[in-house]
């Protein structure tokens, strides 16, 4: 039997803008909705707890979930101080991961596609770098023995 590859997909939408997106530290909530096809929305925050539920999540999602909100949440409370209002921001998040025929795996690796809304067109280009200062400050990505890329999306809000 050949070693086998999994793909893990799981979405994270922040939900924590409470009118005026990260325009202070303290405006902005850090709720945040984790989702995988088949399975109940969970419910994130920052500082959240880590039990999972056996019927819900297993630890391969979980771990795919977590560097995204990791990132996420790094990214965000960045967000602030570089002067960059984050309006919305979503992650699809992929990951592979590699079984051995004696049971043993590993992650190959996880690759995040973060979708990050700007209030103004002059914030593109700090809200793209802000994702390597994020990458840098992530204690899950940083804990991690396989490569997490990124491979950000900017968008400017529509003045509506």
């Amino acid at each position: 039997m050949a070693d086998k590859v999994h793909h893990y997909r799981v979405g994270v939408r922040w939900t924590g803008n409470t009118g005026s997106g990260t325009g202070g530290y303290r405006s902005f909530e850090r709720a945040h909705d984790v989702e995988a096809e088949g399975r109940p929305v969970l419910k994130g925050s920052a500082d959240s707890a880590f039990r999972g539920d056996p019927e819900r999540w297993n630890p391969e999602d979980l771990l795919v979930s977590a560097l995204s909100e990791c990132h996420m949440l790094s990214y965000l409370a960045l967000a602030p101080a570089a002067k960059v209002n984050v309006v919305a921001y979503t992650d699809t998040a992929t990951g592979t991961m590699t079984t051995h025929r004696d049971g043993s795996g590993e992650f190959d690796e996880v690759v995040l596609h973060p979708v990050v809304t700007v209030a103004e067109d002059g914030m593109v280009q700090t809200a793209r770098q802000l994702h390597e200062k994020a990458h840098e400050k992530c204690f899950i990505a940083r804990s991690v023995n396989f490569p997490v890329r990124n491979e950000p999306e900017i968008r400017v809000a529509s003045g509506e």
